[in-house]
């Protein structure tokens, strides 16, 4: 990384094969794959900080939820994330079988990669509402409360994807008006934006400042269905704009050319939306008293 904060003010494209760049760390003939560690750091945080915003006045659940909530999460962000890529991105993945099986063996191959945010989304929302739903807690505050350490993992994932020279950015027209543009082995000699590094920002960085910030400084909180709106807007804002930068999935490349927009802003325009209107619903209904677990009374 020093490297190409070194390069940025060259003329030529930053050669992403000099930087020195590994997938994973080594250990004999098993690599740890950095992606993996992203995923696994991200719910460890997750689960760090959410047990530490359970100690503070006014939490929705207890820690025996928070539990809960890991291991579902965990299996919401796997499955929902590959069958949701599957689903939006390559459903061919559904029909490639290999051998007699009855399940797709390529779709079982998580290590190839190919996840998606919005399916991801779908199977967290999915388990915090089975969470929900059998402890009899509120699952708007609920959603708050993991929306506000969802970030840190979107950013350590996207950083993964930029340690792994994958999910590059479109072709710069004319490279010298971007200095950080970027030669990625595998996509060309054309020099490319790097987007896994805005999506880093933008999806993950900025988010993490803003809710972190909401949640330890205002009473959000007590407004329920303001952090997680503030989650939905953001990190779609954040995906929409990005998307401009990003090499569209090979297979999905002629269906942007046609639409105008990738599959991936096709379907943040409705998240962008609900978000706004779950925020709305938050600064107009009354906030909680400080230390309720309710919903607030109708103003």
């Amino acid at each position: 990384m020093l490297s190409l904060l070194a390069s940025a003010a060259a003329s030529d494209p930053i050669q992403w094969a000099e930087l020195g760049l590994k997938p994973g760390i080594e250990i004999g003939s098993f690599t740890l794959r950095y992606y993996s560690l992203a995923y696994l750091g991200g719910l460890l945080f997750a689960y760090w900080h959410l047990s530490k915003m359970l100690r503070e006045p006014g939490a929705p659940m207890a820690q025996r939820h928070a539990d809960d909530l890991f291991f579902y999460c965990t299996l919401g962000i796997i499955l929902g994330g590959r069958l949701g890529y599957a689903m939006f991105y390559d459903p061919a993945l559904f029909t490639s079988f290999e051998g007699d099986g009855f399940v797709s063996y390529r779709l079982l191959r998580l290590w190839d990669g190919g996840m998606s945010f919005h399916g991801g989304l779908m199977g967290v929302l999915a388990a915090i509402a089975f969470v929900s739903w059998r402890g009899q807690l509120s699952f708007l505050r609920v959603c708050d409360y993991i929306a506000v350490n969802v970030p840190v993992g979107m950013m350590l994932g996207r950083l993964a994807n930029f340690v792994n020279g994958e999910l590059w950015g479109r072709v710069i027209t004319v490279p010298s008006d971007v200095p950080w543009a970027m030669v990625f082995p595998g996509a060309g000699p054309l020099a490319r934006h790097p987007s896994q590094l805005y999506q880093a920002a933008l999806e993950g960085a900025i988010l993490v400042v803003i809710l972190l910030y909401a949640f330890w400084r205002t009473r959000a909180r007590y407004r329920p269905g303001l952090m997680v709106g503030m989650f939905t807007t953001g990190v779609s804002i954040g995906r929409f704009v990005s998307e401009f930068f990003r090499e569209p999935d090979a297979q999905l490349a002629d269906f942007a050319r046609e639409t105008g927009l990738s599959m991936g802003q096709w379907l943040t325009i409705p998240l962008i939306v609900l978000g706004i209107a779950v925020m709305a619903r938050a600064l107009i209904r009354r906030p909680l008293a400080s230390g309720t677990k309710g919903d607030p009374a109708p103003a």
